[in-house]
């Protein structure tokens, strides 16, 4: 006679209290392990019997956990863009279905947001590593962000302020004593951080221009003056 369903004999936490997993033993033997999550969800018990439709139910809520629980993880160090996420989830291998269910999952908690996250990430480089619009533009087109959402957060950036708080910052540790010497550390400095000629030019032009009146020097420039070589 066909058996149709499978009883729960065992169930015992796994060896890595870490990974937060049990195994269940079917009838006597190993079957397969769970997250702690869908044995707790599902009330799972020794005794309870399982068809072989539950058993694929329960196999498919893992899987779904295990994905959701990477994506936790990935995101408890930093916001992520969404295309970050996904692909980080398909780098561990898993499914297509469940990273569509899990990237669902994030944005209705509110833990996936491209919007928030680019505001985010201009926040972050404005405030620590200030740089060009045209080079934040960059890095959020690689972190996989819609360009309408790029537009809309760096619209406001301001590239000559920018470049004014680096410049007054690195210029702290240039000599002002030659001006050629001075512009082309700085306006390197600069140049490397993505801003163009003109706001190179003008950040120098006042970075000497106040460091040489700290040290107590004339801040005159030569006449004509490049912010680059």
């Amino acid at each position: 006679m066909l058996k149709l369903k499978s009883k729960i004999t065992a169930l015992k936490a796994g060896k890595n209290p870490r990974a937060q997993r049990s195994s269940v033993f079917l009838d006597g033997k190993f079957a397969f392990s769970l997250a702690n999550e869908v044995i707790l969800k599902e009330q799972l018990k020794v005794g309870q019997e399982l068809s072989s439709k539950e058993i694929e139910i329960l196999t498919n809520a893992d899987s779904f956990q295990s994905c959701l629980n990477a994506a936790f993880h990935f995101l408890s160090f930093r916001p992520r863009s969404e295309a970050e996420t996904r692909q980080r989830l398909k780098r561990r291998g898993f499914a297509d279905e469940d990273i569509r269910r899990v990237i669902s999952k994030l944005m209705q908690l509110g833990l996936l947001d491209d919007n928030a996250f680019a505001e985010f990430w201009k926040e972050n480089r404005t405030s620590f590593r200030p740089r060009s619009s045209g080079m934040l533009k960059a890095e959020l087109q690689r972190k996989g962000v819609e360009s309408e959402v790029i537009r809309n957060v760096t619209e406001d950036i301001d590239d000559m302020e920018n470049a004014y708080r680096l410049a007054i910052s690195k210029a702290r540790t240039i000599p002002v004593v030659e001006y050629q010497i001075f512009r082309r550390k700085l306006g390197g400095y600069l140049e490397r951080r993505g801003f163009n000629y003109g706001v190179i030019n003008s950040a120098v032009k006042r970075a000497w221009q106040e460091r040489r009146q700290d040290s107590g020097s004339h801040p005159d420039l030569p006449e004509e003056v490049d912010a680059i070589n």
